[in-house]
């Protein structure tokens, strides 16, 4: 018999060292790109590849990563930011309806997916002088294990949450529900932080906790799909000769990544997006967006020949 997971998360933000806060958000991505690179040196060594080229291509990717997946956000989910808001767009902050220090939020994967293609042309031609599928089929392992940290990172932000749930997995995110003025105005806690906490540690406010509904713990989901990615990349690079077909590892990235990412959004609340116009309404944002990602992803698992 399956005994109920369901939880309550109410994470702090960080580690507060007194003089700043790390950020469990930040260190997700922290270590995705740490993690990354180790992974691509393993690969650059057995490949007689210089580690100075490796350098390059962590910054590269760092940059591309960033940017593509901040502008995907803002080109396919929140256009509006572009006539009403556009500092926030590449700043850390909003200017509307008041001034605000938001951190780096509202990423795109999609977005950050685009860019880092489009980067890896220019690396491929003038710094790698490999082809670019050659590039590409070695880079989205590492890809994928980054993948599993960002939707961590996600889940510790209590962001791109599911659909309400009383299944066995829900999770009550209680951030998700009471926005730091809500958590504000029902404690009367000036500090939201200490408000958050008191919500759930104080026996006093367990009404606010029971008011909070169970949902899908979307960003978990994809986590563990993501690591199955990782490994199968990983596996057909080290164990077999997939990396002789070029194409193929990258293909196979697209087809198995975007198709978790389809699956997953059933249960995921709207990001809103071109989703909200009746004629894309039958699926969501991020479906319509992973669909031609598989579709290219089969083209090259077909096309990928055997190289020498």
């Amino acid at each position: 018999m399956l005994h109920s997971l369901q939880f309550v998360w109410n994470p702090s933000e960080g580690f507060d060292l007194g003089v700043f806060m790390i950020r469990f958000y930040s260190l997700t991505w922290v270590i995705a790109f740490i993690l990354g690179w180790y992974i691509t040196k393993k690969i650059f060594i057995r490949e007689n590849e210089p580690i100075e080229k490796l350098d390059s291509l962590f910054i590269y990717t760092v940059v591309a990563t960033m940017l593509g997946a901040r502008l995907g956000h803002v080109l396919f989910y929140q256009s509006e930011l572009f006539y009403q808001d556009p500092l926030s767009i590449l700043l850390p902050i909003r200017t509307k309806p008041e001034f605000e220090f938001t951190g780096f939020s509202g990423l795109a994967s999609h977005g950050a997916a685009i860019a880092i293609i489009i980067t890896m042309i220019y690396f491929s031609k003038k710094i790698m002088l490999r082809p670019l599928l050659w590039v590409l089929d070695r880079i989205v392992i590492a890809v994928a294990s980054g993948a599993v940290f960002i939707r961590l990172g996600n889940f510790f932000n209590s962001e791109i949450v599911g659909h309400e749930t009383t299944s066995a997995f829900g999770v009550k995110f209680i951030q998700d529900f009471y926005d730091k003025r809500d958590a504000v105005m029902a404690t009367k806690i000036a500090e939201p932080k200490e408000a958050y906490k008191a919500i759930t540690n104080n026996p006093e406010f367990s009404q606010l906790v029971e008011s909070v509904p169970f949902k899908h713990p979307a960003q978990l989901y994809e986590a563990i799909g993501y690591v199955f990615v990782f490994f199968i990349l990983y596996f057909l690079y080290w164990k077999t000769e997939a990396r002789h077909k070029q194409g193929y590892i990258f293909g196979m990235f697209l087809v198995l990544l975007w198709t978790i990412r389809f699956f997953v959004e059933f249960v995921k609340e709207s990001q809103g997006g071109f989703e909200t116009y009746p004629i894309f309404n039958a699926l969501s944002t991020g479906q319509w967006l992973s669909i031609p990602f598989v579709l290219i992803g089969l083209y090259f698992v077909i096309k990928a020949k055997k190289t020498a």
